[in-house]
């Protein structure tokens, strides 16, 4: 099924299922007017969900799905947890400015709790008040889970995964040497995050969701300009299960947690599949390390971003992206 959340003048928004073809959609039962209160009641919701996704297949009060009116698919959340899983991301951004890569850093995964009080839509602008601070885009994918239990395995946070989603993360770079110095982690750095129109169940990814990893295209173009095409299941280093299980070691995790995935990234090195990247901090790197200087700059005001995921057949699943970055 694929859901997402209709702008409604409240901070929710409405819960919506949306058709194949992103053209019509239908309201959920009043019962469930919000995505989170159906994640909060699951095994009641889901039945309700299927019910109405057979509803918009035969256009029974359906109506045209507006881009331009779709929240984020969790216009807040109780916690987003957002993960490094592709150490090829990494390794390339360390290797650029002569940092070594410490050895645990392949043993488990590295992860930081963002804000989540407020998400924009797929089509929201991207404010920042100052272009110094180095306004870089992350094309990830996340997932929403059912209540974790904690200290869960993997095998456990497996059967946790409800939704799909992509995210951009949006980083401003020149703000977070200052915030590593305080060893505490991100805040400043790391602004309000847009995710993808559409949050669907994995089973629409069909073979391309394997329980574990999403193995499709990630795609990302800056003004119209390609940056990346990458698969996103190939070089991730620490798969959902792990991420979750991680997050869970020491706490529950709450129905409605999002768990991202990190820049997706591949190895370079690598022949096959896949080019390019997924930020513009790697476009940078490469190019320090290929040329000794850096030829892209970061986002600039009136810049527009695109991310989108795609089956080599070259369809879709969950929507574009598409933003202008603005000046706050």
């Amino acid at each position: 099924m694929r859901l997402a959340t209709l702008r409604d003048g409240t901070r929710d928004g409405r819960l919506v299922v949306v058709d194949q073809n992103f053209v019509n959609c239908r309201f959920v039962h009043d019962k469930f007017k919000t995505l989170q209160s159906a994640l909060d009641n699951w095994q009641e919701a889901k039945p309700e969900l299927l019910k109405t996704v057979r509803l918009v297949e035969n256009k029974s009060n359906v109506f045209p799905f507006d881009i331009n009116n779709i929240m984020a698919p969790l216009p807040r959340a109780y916690q987003w947890i957002d993960g490094s899983a592709y150490l090829s991301h990494v390794e390339l951004v360390r290797k650029a400015r002569n940092a070594a890569m410490p050895a645990n850093y392949y043993q488990e995964p590295l992860m930081y709790q963002g804000g989540s009080d407020s998400f924009i839509g797929p089509r929201d602008p991207i404010l920042v008040a100052d272009e110094s601070y180095g306004i870089d885009f992350e094309a990830e994918v996340a997932v929403i889970v059912d209540d974790v239990p904690m200290g869960a395995s993997p095998e456990v946070a497996k059967t946790k995964i409800l939704l799909i989603m992509l995210v951009n993360d949006i980083t401003l770079r020149n703000l977070i040497p200052t915030e590593y110095e305080k060893g505490f982690g991100f805040l400043q750095s790391k602004i309000t995050s847009a995710f993808s129109p559409i949050a669907v169940t994995p089973d629409e990814f069909g073979e391309y969701w394997d329980g574990n990893k999403l193995n499709v295209f990630i795609c990302a173009d800056v003004n119209k300009k390609p940056t990346g095409k990458v698969v996103s299941g190939r070089d991730m280093t620490f798969d959902f299960p792990q991420l979750i299980a991680h997050a869970a070691k020491t706490r529950v995790l709450s129905a409605g947690t999002i768990i991202g995935s990190g820049t997706v990234s591949m190895n370079q090195q690598n022949t096959g599949e896949g080019e390019g990247f997924c930020c513009l901090a790697e476009v940078r790197a490469n190019e320090a390390l290929s040329f000794g200087v850096h030829n892209t700059s970061y986002l600039k005001f009136g810049d527009t971003i695109r991310i989108w995921a795609q089956k080599p057949n070259g369809d879709s699943m969950i929507g574009e992206i598409v933003q202008q970055v603005q000046q706050y």
